[in-house]
Order: C-alpha cells, then sequence, then structure tokens
C-alpha cells in the first residue's frame, strides 16, 4: 500500500485521537473509579497504535501499545488509577503529541522515550510507578514483560516453536554508554555473541540502520537460545562500552493480542481514506440542541444519518479555491467600473445579479474556511494542570462559547498570543492558596477563557479572579525603565497604566522562572494580535481580577474599505478601523504640544496628514478651506487622518506586498481596483500612537 497518499490524513487523525486522550484524562483525573472513561482513552490509543503500524511509524505504534497495556489492565480492575499512573500516561501522551508534530513537519517521529516505557512496563507488571533506575534481567521464571518489538506472524511462529523444542525466547535491550564511538563496532561484537549462541529473529532499528549508526544509544533483539537470561546478560556485559543489558523472556500470551489487533491494523488504512458521516446543523441556527430535541420520538424511529455528508479537504485546495475567488472579486470590480461607464441596461442587470451571486458564493467559501477556536481551546486543559503543579495553585479552567468560528488564517496565530495570556494570568493573576484565603476566596482560582461574535468580529477574552493589576507597582516599574516619565505618569488613566504591561520587555515578576519573568511575551501577544487587524484591551481591579479582552476580525482575505484618494494616489482604510467620516473647516485646526489637532465631540484628536506620511507629490500647493477627514481608533485612542476626498466604501481582496516590500510603514497591504489601478491598504495602528 503507498501510504505516503495517507500521510496527512494520518497526522490530521493522529491529533484528534490524541487530543481525545488528553481531554478523557483529564476527566478521568477526576473521576479516577470511571471505568467508562478509560475505555474511551484505550480505544483512542488502540486506533491510534493501528494507524502508526500501518503507516510505518514503529516507535509511535510501539509507545501507544505500552500506553494502551497500562490502559486495558486499568479497565480490567488489575491495576487501580492513581496520581502517578495518570502522571505518567499524561508523559506518553506528551510524547506521542511530539512524534506526530515530527512527522507533520518531515521528520520519521523518533524520540527517546526509554525512560517512558520502562515506567509503563512497571505499571502494567503491577509495581509502583517511579523514578527509572538500571533494570535487573527479567527470567523467564520471575517476568514476562510487554514487548517492545512488534512480530509478525512468521517471526511469532518461530518463538513459539522454539519454546516448544526447550529453547528460551528472550527480548534483549542494549545501551552503549553516551560517548561510545564506534557504535556499528560495538553492535558487531553483540551480534557476534549472539549468534554464537542461539539466533537473532529480529532487531530494532534493523540490522541495516544499526551498521550505519542510525540510531541514538540503544537498540533490542529477539533472540532465541538454550542459555539462561542471567548468562546472557553477563556475556554481553563483556562488550566494550555497552552501559547496560536488560533480557526479558518474550511473553507469547501477547501474540494472541497481536493478531486482533492486527486487524485493526488493516481497518485504520481503510479508515483513512473513508468519507465520514457526521451530523451537521444549519449554522444560522442559534440553539442547535433545541431544535434536535423538538422531535425525540422521530428521531428513535428512524435509524437513518440525518444532515449531509462531509469530506476532509486538504486546506491546500480551500487557499487556492479562496485565491481564485479572489480574482473573481477584483473582476467583479472590473466589470461594475465597465457597467458604469457604458450604462447598458441588459449589462447593468447582468452585473448586479452576478454581483449577488457571488455574494453568496463569497459566504459560502469564507464559511467553508471557518474553524471552531475549540481546536485552539483545546490544548489549555492539559497546560493548566502542568502548571497548577509547578506553581503549587489550585486553578479551576472554564472554556465558554469554543464552537465559535474563526477563519483558519486567524487560528494559526492565535495560539501562542493565547498562551502567553494564560500562563500571565496564571502566574501573575490567580494567587498561592493561603494568599487566597488570606483574602476571604476560595482557595481555587478560577480562568474564564471565552469566545463569541460580535458583528464582524470575534472577541475572546481571558479572565481571571486574582490580584489584578497593581498599578502602583506597574507605574513604579514602568518609570525605573524609562518606558514613561514621572510627568507622564502623572496624567495616565487607569486603562493607560494597564496597557503598560504590554510594553517591550515590561514585567513585574520578582523571580524569573519557567513560567514568566524574563519580560518577553505580553508585547509579542500585542504586536500579533494588531497585525490580524485585531486589538487587545485590559480591564482590572485589584484583588478582584482582571479580564483580557482580544478583538479579532472574522476573516483577513476579503475586507471592506473606504477608498480615499490623495492627489492622483489611491489608498484604501479598513472599514473596521473608521467611527467615521467628516468634513472640517481648517480654521477648526488648533495646534497643541506642536501636533495639529481637531475637538471631536468634546475629545482631542490629533491630525495625521496622509500625504505627508506617504510623501504624496502635489503638482501645486493646495489651501483649501476644509479638509476631508477619516475618524479611526485603535483601541481607545483616536486620529484623524485627512485625505483629499472620498471614493466609497467597496470590498477588497487583501494582497502581500511580497518579500521586497516588507516593513513598509504605515501599509498592510495592497488590492487591484476594478479599473486595473493598485490601491495600498493603509495600517492604521501604525498611525496612532
Amino acid at each position: 500500500m503507498e501510504v505516503n497518499q495517507y500521510l496527512e490524513m494520518f497526522i490530521e487523525e493522529s491529533k484528534e485521537h490524541l487530543q481525545a486522550c488528553s481531554e478523557h484524562l483529564l476527566e478521568l483525573e477526576k473521576n479516577p473509579d470511571d471505568l467508562a472513561i478509560v475505555g474511551e482513552i484505550f480505544r483512542s490509543a488502540h486506533t491510534l497504535k493501528g494507524m502508526s503500524a500501518t503507516m510505518g511509524f514503529e516507535d509511535l505504534a510501539d509507545l501507544t501499545h505500552k500506553m494502551e497495556n497500562v490502559l486495558d489492565a486499568i479497565r480490567n480492575e488489575k491495576i487501580h488509577v492513581s496520581p502517578e499512573i495518570l502522571d505518567i500516561v499524561f508523559e506518553s501522551v506528551d510524547h506521542l503529541e511530539e512524534m506526530v508534530m515530527d512527522i507533520a513537519n518531515g521528520g520519521d517521529g523518533k524520540r527517546d522515550v526509554s525512560s517512558t516505557v520502562a515506567q509503563l512496563k512497571r505499571i502494567e507488571s503491577g509495581e509502583e510507578a517511579a523514578p527509572e533506575v538500571v533494570a535487573t534481567v527479567a527470567t523467564e521464571d520471575k517476568h514476562q514483560v510487554s514487548s517492545v518489538l512488534e512480530y509478525d506472524s512468521f517471526e511469532q511462529t518461530v518463538i513459539t516453536q522454539s519454546a516448544e523444542q526447550g529453547f528460551n525466547a528472550f527480548e534483549i535491550s542494549v545501551s552503549l554508554r553516551e560517548d561510545c564511538l564506534l557504535k556499528a563496532a560495538r553492535v558487531f561484537m553483540v551480534f557476534e555473541i549472539l549468534e554464537k549462541d542461539g539466533d537473532v529473529i529480529k532487531s530494532t532499528p534493523s540490522v541495516e540502520k544499526l551498521e550505519d549508526e542510525q540510531f541514538d544509544q540503544q537498540f533490542y533483539v529477539a533472540f532465541v537460545t538454550k542459555e539462561s537470561a542471567e548468562d546472557m546478560q553477563k556475556k554481553l556485559m563483556k562488550v566494550s562500552e555497552v552501559e547496560e543489558v536488560n533480557v526479558a523472556t518474550i511473553n507469547q500470551k501477547q501474540f494472541s493480542e497481536k493478531q486482533q489487533y492486527e486487524a485493526s491494523q488493516e481497518a485504520a488504512a481503510t479508515a483513512i481514506a473513508t468519507v465520514e458521516a457526521v451530523e451537521t446543523t444549519d449554522a444560522t441556527t442559534a440553539k442547535p440542541a433545541s431544535t434536535k430535541s423538538t422531535a425525540p420520538a422521530k428521531a428513535d424511529k428512524s435509524h437513518a444519518p440525518v444532515g449531509n455528508k462531509t469530506i476532509r479537504v486538504n486546506i491546500e485546495r480551500l487557499d487556492i479555491l479562496m485565491n481564485l475567488f479572489e480574482e473573481l472579486v477584483i473582476d467583479r470590480g472590473r466589470l461594475q467600473s465597465i457597467s458604469t461607464e457604458v450604462n447598458h441596461g441588459e449589462l447593468n442587470e447582468t452585473v448586479e445579479r452576478m454581483s449577488r451571486v457571488m455574494g453568496d458564493l463569497q459566504t459560502i467559501i469564507l464559511t467553508m474556511r471557518m474553524v471552531p477556536v475549540e481546536t485552539v481551546f483545546n490544548r489549555f486543559p492539559k497546560m493548566i494542570r502542568q502548571l497548577s503543579r509547578d506553581l503549587n495553585k489550585k486553578i479551576n479552567l472554564e472554556i465558554i462559547g469554543a464552537e465559535t468560528e474563526l477563519d483558519r488564517t486567524v487560528i494559526d496565530e492565535i495560539g501562542d498570543p493565547l498562551v502567553h495570556l494564560i500562563r500571565n494570568s496564571v502566574d501573575h493573576g490567580i494567587e498561592n492558596p493561603t494568599a487566597r484565603r488570606a483574602k476571604g476566596k476560595p482557595e481555587e482560582g478560577t480562568v474564564v477563557l471565552r469566545a463569541y461574535h460580535s458583528g464582524n468580529y470575534v472577541f475572546i477574552e481571558i479572565e481571571d479572579d486574582g490580584a489584578g493589576i497593581n498599578r502602583d507597582k506597574v507605574l513604579s516599574k514602568a518609570i525605573s525603565k524609562g518606558i514613561v516619565t514621572h510627568e507622564q505618569s502623572l496624567a495616565m488613566t487607569d486603562n493607560q497604566i494597564n496597557e503598560l504591561i504590554l510594553a517591550s520587555g515590561f514585567s513585574t515578576a520578582d523571580v524569573i522562572s519557567d513560567v514568566s519573568g524574563r519580560g518577553v511575551g505580553l508585547d509579542v501577544v500585542k504586536t500579533t494580535i494588531e497585525s490580524l487587524g485585531g486589538n487587545i484591551s485590559i480591564e482590572s481591579t485589584q484583588d478582584v481580577g482582571s479580564i483580557f479582552s482580544i478583538q479579532l476580525p472574522l476573516t483577513l482575505s476579503i475586507i471592506s474599505v473606504m477608498l480615499v484618494e490623495i492627489e492622483k494616489e489611491i489608498y484604501a482604510i479598513p472599514l473596521s478601523s473608521i467611527i467615521e467620516t467628516s468634513i472640517i473647516r481648517s480654521s477648526d485646526i488648533m495646534n497643541a504640544h506642536n501636533q495639529k489637532v481637531i475637538d471631536f465631540r468634546g475629545k482631542v484628536v490629533p491630525l495625521v496628514f496622509l500625504e505627508e506620511i506617504f510623501e504624496v507629490p502635489r503638482k501645486e500647493l493646495q489651501d483649501d478651506e476644509f479638509h476631508s477627514v477619516v475618524i479611526v481608533r485603535k483601541g481607545e485612542k483616536l486620529a484623524g487622518l485627512v485625505v483629499d476626498s472620498f471614493i466609497g466604501q467597496q470590498e477588497i481582496v487583501l494582497k502581500s506586498l511580497g518579500n521586497y516590500l516588507t516593513n513598509i510603514f504605515a501599509i498592510s497591504g495592497a488590492t487591484i481596483l476594478g479599473n486595473g489601478k493598485v490601491a495600498l491598504i493603509v495600517d492604521c495602528n501604525a498611525l496612532i500612537k
């Protein structure tokens, strides 16, 4: 079977199964006696193991198999769930996630997980989970451990028949010293000893890879011999630069299990390419659960699948579809321009109808690119669990609105900023249990991660009931770092003081730790969010808590803009930044601190003359009595962009300026207009200080 064609599908489904494992492990930690949860984790692990083996990722399949053995023992009540066991299973899932990410990045998915494997084996054999120590010899009379190696039917037959004829079947792990220079030579010497005393059935890595030194420090060999395990261990330890040898009897009872899951491997290969039937609901339905419950009797009688069928589509194809549609949007603008000039009845009617159809098509394509923020939110419960332990705090994470959808481009970028904000809330916000008790708060702090739609935006909020922002401490730190002067600090509002923590290099942490304190993080959050066309605001009350609110556009591909003209040049200002447009008299312009300003509804708004910013050449000097001004905002800050004239509102396709024109001040991209001209898109955030 050509597995490469299924690689992307394998990666996607592997991530889903590992995410399911993480979620159910968190549930199991709260309900350790619920064996139904263990069964769910086992099924996800079992499917992942089969898929990995089918795709040829032996290390991934092997680790999953070891984890599956532990889960099987738990669900059969041979061992009981404990915090130590859960820690090892969580660690296994972390390793598996890293392996899958490595495969997704073009790697082979190999990692040194010998310590975790050893822990899993101890748990399965009924021992307590403990830090790894040098293993002793396991003889056929004492221990039959789970196999590290995977055996095909022929190898199983050889091992079984050898046992019937009085031979011992061992699985031998050999670890070389880290400073070993001639690994291939040591491998040769090990195999030479083995071949004198018996037959080598299998090795991992393969003999070819061992000869080419394509392994870390450890390798495994399946071996049949008349010698005892203790004698084989002593002989192999005589080889120079061999650090450790473990000899264990192969547990032949597992061969029957192997036959059972071989069927799942074959089924997994088929499942990778199989279309999944899922229930879908109308995207405009506000409460799908309530509409679903209106006809339970009818649903019980009919077992036919409800809704349409969906298929997995490579995201690159959606990107190509989006690019082609963007070209159509440009052509639509051109046709509308021609239609206006020609003013032909039938042409106008056709163009209008085409515009309506393209509007519907645009809605569908943008909807296809929408992804629930759940794909980002899902990583945080496990992160909170680990941070709680690292910081010795009790923290409860509540997730609200995980079904809220965002454009895939935004989803890809928003993960890291949210990680920074949540870590900031956990470290700086939530107090330790002692401090919370002293303040009359419950020992367990709460972090709420909330997402919701509002107009053409999605809002993501991180709220905590912690200590809030100590404004005196923030101001003191900002003054000491030269971010603001003492005189400036006297005139600052509470919100302006709060936003100082978003400044580059700013940190109020007294101790530098792995979690925070290095002054790197929140400034990156602000930069990333603003690059996505969004903004971040902070509300905080000391000893009550803080709310970090992120506002993001639904999509970054097609945006609505106000087209303006300066001399003969056309610029596009995103409507998302515009409050309103205004015509002002020259006499209304005032000067304050060497800055031209106007009084806009009781607020002093600085003016920005775009002709000066973009150095637009004038054929002749103008001394107009009136000026066209576009009032724009960035958070709570306002500015008035002075232009020659307003052209009108239009939907445009946002295009990058390419690699040669990076970091152009106050320009975020460009678009092609209906008349074929290029209009530059103004980055309002860069113009508002």
